[in-house]
């Protein structure tokens, strides 16, 4: 056969074709979409760990009976860092550690509680919102949130001082 020479389909005996290309005249179709697949699964999408605390710290601040989120010495040192330029890392992870996998996560919370309330209730209470905002905003399966109570506010405590002492 020279090289010239069309190609032909061969019928087999049941009468179908026996080769799979289509004649070279007539367009290939393709029940598939074009790239192949759900739009949402072409490429990966990676969350930061500071992302995570910041959903964490808002979901927990928006509970009733948590006064502040972190340590006395951490809120310290998180209002000086607030007045260096360049230095601030945002009061919403103040008091939040998030350790973010593929498709889990888990998270520390240190938080300050109003006194007269429940501390087992509000502890309730921030892990069912912390959760329920981590899991629907990123995806992310929540495997763990434990909280560390680290203080307690007085009626009657001042306010701490936000003024530095030097000028």
């Amino acid at each position: 056969m020279s090289e010239t020479a069309p190609r032909s389909r061969t019928d087999t005996a049941g009468g179908e074709s026996g080769s799979a290309e289509a004649p070279r005249n007539e367009p290939r179709r393709t029940t598939s979409k074009r790239g192949g697949g759900d739009p949402g699964s072409r490429g990966r999408t990676t969350i930061a760990d500071g992302v995570v605390e910041k959903i964490a710290g808002l979901a927990a601040r928006d509970v009733l009976g948590v006064h502040a989120m972190g340590s006395g010495l951490s809120r310290t040192f998180g209002a000086v860092r607030d007045r260096v330029p360049g230095g601030s890392r945002s009061q919403a992870t103040r008091g939040v550690k998030a350790e973010v996998g593929e498709v889990q996560t888990a998270l520390d919370l240190e938080i300050v509680v109003d006194y007269g309330v429940s501390i087992s209730d509000v502890a309730r209470a921030v892990r069912e919102n912390v959760i329920s905002a981590v899991e629907r905003m990123t995806g992310l399966e929540v495997v763990e949130v434990n909280i560390a109570v680290s203080d307690v506010k007085l009626p009657e405590e001042e306010e701490e001082e936000e003024e530095p002492r030097i000028q």
